[in-house]
């Protein structure tokens, strides 16, 4: 397993859970510094995204990009995959279909998750999973096409109502459809939702493409009380060799955040 850490390049979603919020060259490198192995990407569109230079800094730190999150699309056009109005639905998929392309030239999947959306309005749950089910098929064939996997993160009750628990969202795709789809496994999210949350990991078996280290009162691992290593060793039964990556809030500091969670990970990881 390896680490990553998050950094935020949309100022409208300050306050919330990434660790630096300086730009990418200040987050590469304290987290080249601190021996992190990759950084996970939250930006306000594909735009934002300039390769040539996120390569650069990634050579010159000895860094990998773990992930690129699609949320700027929610946070900031509160655009999603299963909104009632059809060409916001269609903005929705333009949006992470660009992001999707920017993060292969980067050599990493895109997140769906805050872009998933949820049954609002007059529509009806088959309704709302039918669209987003159609548009996560049309979506991971395009990763595919660019040779990457995409990553569907069930969130808790307060943010969906599509799916909540691993459990869930492997079922849902189980379909031949999604073989190119991976769960986002969030330690925050589970913390919510999961009654054992090194069960569901099992559960989730090989469908696991990527996990959010963060604890459960979303700062970084050690400062809330999950118990990490029963989850370290379920991970380690299903053969998990993807990256553990903090997306958590930077608290009591950005600096503490990053320290605290890349000495849980060497503790529970490499020890």
């Amino acid at each position: 397993m390896h680490s990553a850490i998050t950094v935020s390049l949309v100022p409208q979603a300050k306050g919330g859970p990434f660790v630096f919020w300086n730009g990418l060259s200040d987050a590469c490198e304290q987290a080249s510094a601190l021996g992190f192995d990759a950084i996970e990407i939250f930006p306000p569109d594909a735009g934002a995204l300039d390769v040539d230079r996120i390569l650069e800094l990634l050579a010159r730190h000895h860094l990998k990009v773990a992930a690129v999150g699609t949320g700027g699309g929610w946070v900031i056009h509160k655009w999603h995959l299963c909104h009632p109005d059809e060409d916001i639905r269609c903005r929705a998929a333009e949006f992470i279909f660009n992001i999707v392309q920017k993060a292969s030239e980067l050599g990493a999947p895109a997140i769906i998750g805050s872009m998933q959306g949820r049954v609002e309005g007059d529509v009806h749950r088959e309704k709302a999973l039918a669209w987003f089910g159609e548009a996560l098929w049309d979506l991971s064939g395009d990763a595919k096409e660019h040779g990457q996997r995409l990553i569907y993160e069930p969130l808790n009750r307060y943010e969906t109502n599509l799916f909540n628990r691993l459990k869930d969202a492997v079922e849902f795709l189980s379909h031949p459809n999604y073989d190119n789809v991976r769960i986002l496994a969030d330690l925050f999210h589970m913390n919510i939702e999961e009654a054992n949350v090194a069960e569901a990991m099992r559960a989730g078996g090989d469908r696991i493409g990527h996990v959010h280290f963060a604890d459960s009162n979303r700062q970084a691992v050690g400062r809330g009380h999950t118990k990490i290593e029963p989850i370290i060793a379920a991970l380690r039964e299903i053969g998990y060799a993807g990256y553990l990556s903090a997306e958590i809030l930077p608290l009591p500091d950005a600096p503490t955040a990053a320290r605290q969670t890349i000495e849980s990970f060497r503790g529970c990881v490499r020890s």
